[in-house]
């Protein structure tokens, strides 16, 4: 593992813990949001950080707003936590790859529903 992707694994888990334990802003508070993934670019001076945000009911958007509002509480937590130079920004990023595969996971069981009432009136 080379040292960009350690540093990319310890902001995904240090950021899911302060994310967990809170932001005070009430756009992001109460809100069940999940660090997908984390990608420093070569400098170091940008994170682009990727996020689930389960229980958002459309206010995706309100909740970046919100993380973004809180970049400079987080990146002093970050800080506190790791080790680097300067700490690089964070953009957060919506991940939509989870609600996509739950799409995905529920056509599937749709389908073999169908297939399986199918199959019992024959």
């Amino acid at each position: 593992m080379n040292r960009y992707e350690r540093i990319n694994a310890e902001l995904k888990k240090q950021l899911a813990i302060i994310l967990r334990e809170g932001v005070n802003d009430p756009r992001v508070a109460g809100k069940m949001i999940c660090v997908t993934d984390a990608q420093v670019d070569r400098d170091l001076t940008l994170a682009q950080v990727y996020i689930s945000i389960l229980g958002a009911n459309g206010k995706e958007k309100e909740v970046l707003d919100g993380l973004a509002n809180a970049e400079g509480y987080i990146k002093s937590q970050l800080k506190n936590m790791i080790k680097l130079r300067n700490m690089p920004s964070l953009r957060f990023k919506l991940d939509s790859s989870l609600d996509y595969g739950m799409k995905i996971s529920k056509i599937i069981d749709d389908i073999h529903k169908k297939e399986s009432h199918i199959e019992s009136e024959d």
